[in-house]
C-alpha cells in the first residue's frame, strides 16, 4: 500500500530555509552557474499539444533558447522544431527519449508537457540531473508524487515552477492583492468552475501501435497496458491509470486561485459527488463533478461539467470570492467587484498570456529565488485535485490533516495516495 510520507520526514526533506536558498545542488555533477547575462538553454519534453506553446514561448523570451525538442511520437517532432525555429537562430535537435539529454551540461532547463503520469517522474529525474524545471499542471499524477517532487526540488536546490500561469498575470495578481487587502471583507467562500463541450471518446479497440509512436516509453512509469486506438494523444486524461480527469486537467487552475485568494493550504474535509452521465464510452473519470474543500470556517468548491459549455454568468471558467462585505468575480478577462446590494463597483478588464509566466521562471533562475508558482504551492493546489478524485472514487467524504493534507482514518482511501508499483527504472522514489 502506498503510504503518505511521515510528516516530520517530509518537512525535513522539503524545507528550504529562505535565506539559505542557494541553488547549489549537491548532485555530484559539474554544475553550470547561471549569470544575469547568460542564455538559458531549454529542452522541451512532450510537444503533441501544450509543449509546442512551451517551445515557442521560450524561443521568444530574451536570453532563452530551445536546444532540444523531445517526444515519444516521432511524427510530431519535425513540426515542433520548425515552429520553434521561426523565433530563434538555432534550430532545435529532435530527441525521442529525454533521458538521453540529462547529462548534457549545456542544458539549464527541462520543460515538461507530457501526459500527467510522466510529470513528476520526469521533473524529479531532471532535478536530480541538476536542471531547473517547468512542469505542466497538475504537477503530479498522485499525491505521493507531489510530495516527492517538492523533496527533489529542495534536495537539489532547483527552481521548479508549475504551469499555473495565472499566478504571473497582472490582472490576477492585482485582484488577489485586493482580496488580501480586504476589498470585500473577510472572504469565507470561493466557488470555482470549469465548463466545456467535449464529445464522446468512444469504445477503443486494441490495434497495432503506430510505427512512429514509442508506446512503451509513452507509458514510462505506469505499469504497461495494451494500446487502444482512442487513447493517444489526449483521451488518456479520462483513464485513472494515466490521468486525473477534468479536475486535474482544468480544475487545478481555478482551485489554485481560490486557495491563493483565501490564503489556505491544506483542508480538513473533502467531499465529492459526480458521475459519467452524458456518454457511455471508455471514459472512467466523471464528466459531471462537484467537490467541496473545508478549511475550518472557509470553504472552496469546484464544479466541472464536460458536456455543457455554459458556466455561471456565461463564463466557461471562473472563481467567485464571497466576502462579508462584497463579492469578486474573477475570470480570464479580468475581475468585477460587487457590493452587498449586488451593485457593480469596479470592473477591470485585462487578459494575460503565458509570456509573463515563462519570464518569471527565467528571471527566478537568474536571481536565485522562488518563482511565482513555486512547486510547493503547486503541490498544495494539485493535492486538492487528488483528494477530490479520491473522495469520488471512495464514494465518501475524507477527513484530512490540516498540517499536510494526509487522509485520516481511512485505509481504503489511503491506498489511492500513490501508485502500488512503477515500471523498473521509472520509480521517482529512487531519485529523491
Amino acid at each position: 500500500m502506498p503510504k503518505p510520507l511521515d510528516r516530520r520526514r517530509f518537512l525535513e526533506k522539503s524545507a528550504a530555509a529562505g535565506s539559505a536558498f542557494s541553488l547549489l545542488a549537491s548532485t555530484g555533477r559539474a554544475e553550470k552557474r547561471v549569470t544575469a547575462n547568460d542564455t538559458l538553454v531549454v529542452a522541451v519534453v512532450g510537444v503533441n499539444g501544450r509543449g509546442r506553446a512551451h517551445a515557442q514561448g521560450y524561443a521568444q523570451q530574451e536570453g532563452a533558447e530551445v536546444a532540444y525538442i523531445c517526444d515519444v511520437d516521432e511524427w510530431v517532432i519535425p513540426r515542433a522544431i520548425e515552429q520553434t525555429a521561426k523565433y530563434q537562430s538555432r534550430k532545435p535537435v529532435g530527441v525521442r527519449d529525454f533521458r538521453k539529454i540529462l547529462d548534457d551540461q549545456s542544458i539549464d532547463i527541462i520543460s515538461i508537457a507530457t501526459p500527467n503520469h510522466w510529470h513528476a517522474p520526469a521533473a524529479i529525474m531532471a532535478c536530480a540531473a541538476g536542471k531547473h524545471v517547468y512542469v505542466e499542471k497538475p504537477c503530479s499524477y498522485s499525491a505521493e508524487e507531489g510530495e516527492l517532487l517538492v523533496q527533489a526540488a529542495r534536495k537539489y536546490d532547483r527552481v521548479v515552477q508549475m504551469g499555473n500561469q495565472r499566478r504571473s498575470r497582472a490582472p490576477v495578481i492585482e485582484a488577489i492583492k485586493k482580496i488580501h487587502d480586504g476589498v470585500i471583507g473577510n472572504v469565507l467562500l470561493a466557488n470555482t468552475w470549469y465548463n466545456s463541450r467535449r464529445g464522446t471518446i468512444g469504445i477503443g479497440k486494441q490495434v497495432e501501435v503506430p510505427k512512429e509512436l514509442d508506446f512503451d516509453l509513452w507509458q514510462g512509469p505506469a505499469p504497461a497496458r495494451p494500446y487502444k486506438d482512442n487513447l493517444v494523444p489526449y483521451n488518456w486524461h479520462w483513464h485513472w491509470h494515466w490521468g486525473n480527469g477534468e479536475l486535474g486537467n482544468n480544475g487545478i487552475h481555478a482551485l489554485d486561485l481560490a486557495r491563493w485568494g483565501l490564503e489556505v493550504d491544506y483542508p480538513t474535509k473533502v467531499t465529492s459527488t459526480g458521475a459519467r452521465i452524458r456518454f457511455q464510452d471508455d471514459q472512467e473519470t466523471p464528466d459531471t463533478h462537484s467537490v467541496a474543500f473545508h478549511y475550518g470556517n472557509r470553504i472552496v468548491t469546484w464544479e466541472g461539467i464536460s458536456w455543457s459549455p455554459y458556466g455561471p454568468g456565461g463564463s466557461q471558467f471562473g472563481i467567485v470570492f464571497h466576502g462579508d462585505e462584497g463579492t469578486m468575480e474573477l475570470d480570464d478577462s479580468g475581475y468585477r467587484i460587487f457590493d452587498m446590494k449586488n451593485k457593480e463597483v469596479e470592473n477591470v478588464r485585462g487578459r494575460g498570456g503565458d509570456a509573463e509566466h515563462y519570464a518569471n521562471f527565467l528571471d527566478s533562475i537568474r536571481k536565485q529565488r522562488r518563482p511565482s508558482a513555486d512547486i510547493e504551492g503547486g503541490h498544495k493546489s494539485t493535492l486538492l485535485c487528488h483528494l477530490g478524485n479520491i473522495a469520488q472514487r471512495a464514494d465518501r467524504h475524507l477527513q484530512t490533516d490540516p498540517k499536510n493534507g494526509h487522509i485520516l482514518n481511512d485505509a481504503e482511501a489511503q491506498k489511492m495516495w500513490g501508485r502500488d508499483e512503477y515500471r523498473e527504472g521509472f520509480d521517482p522514489r529512487a531519485f529523491v
